[in-house]
C-alpha cells in the first residue's frame, strides 16, 4: 500500500494472519530484511523498486504462509539485489515455508529451487529435480540455452 509506511503494511498484514506452522514476527521480518529498520517510517511508494518486492514478501510472510507464490521476483533488479534475494528465499526455506517461483533467470532458480518445470506454451514439456535438469543436455539444449 503505497500511502502507508513499511511499518504500518507489515502490521496491517499482521492484524490479517492466521495461525500457521510458522509464526512471522517483525523481529524475524526485520532479522530476514535489515534495511527495514532504517525504512520502517518510510512510506511505500519512497521505496526502491527492490525495497518494494522485499516489502510485498514482508507482507505475505507476516500472515503466517504455508505457502509463498513469487512471479519474476528477480526481475529488474541489480545482481547484487538478486544475490541478497537468493539468500534471503534459502532462509525462508529454512523457516519451512513452500516457495513456488515463476522466473526466466535460470542461474536465479538454480540457487533458490529444489525442482523445476520447463514450460512451453503454457503446458509442463518437462519436470525434474534441478540437478537432473542441468544434466539433462538434451533438454538444456532444447530448452535453457538461447
Amino acid at each position: 500500500f503505497p500511502d502507508l509506511t513499511l511499518f504500518e503494511n507489515l502490521e496491517l498484514a499482521r492484524r490479517l494472519s492466521r495461525k500457521g506452522k510458522i509464526q512471522w514476527t517483525f523481529e524475524k521480518i526485520y532479522d530476514l530484511f535489515p534495511t527495514f529498520v532504517d525504512l520502517k517510517e518510510r512510506k511505500g511508494i519512497h521505496l526502491s523498486g527492490g525495497e518494494q518486492k522485499m516489502l510485498a514478501m514482508g507482507r505475505a510472510l507476516m500472515k503466517n504462509p504455508d505457502l509463498l507464490l513469487l512471479d519474476e521476483p528477480s526481475e529488474g533488479l541489480a545482481p547484487l539485489i538478486v544475490q541478497n534475494l537468493i539468500e534471503v528465499l534459502n532462509r525462508i526455506r529454512g523457516e519451512g515455508v513452500t516457495i513456488l517461483l515463476a522466473d526466466q533467470n535460470l542461474k536465479f532458480c538454480r540457487k533458490t529451487s529444489d525442482r523445476g518445470y520447463i514450460l512451453e506454451k503454457g503446458a509442463v514439456q518437462y519436470e525434474a529435480a534441478m540437478e537432473e535438469i542441468w544434466q539433462n543436455e538434451e533438454i538444456v539444449k532444447k530448452y535453457l540455452v538461447i
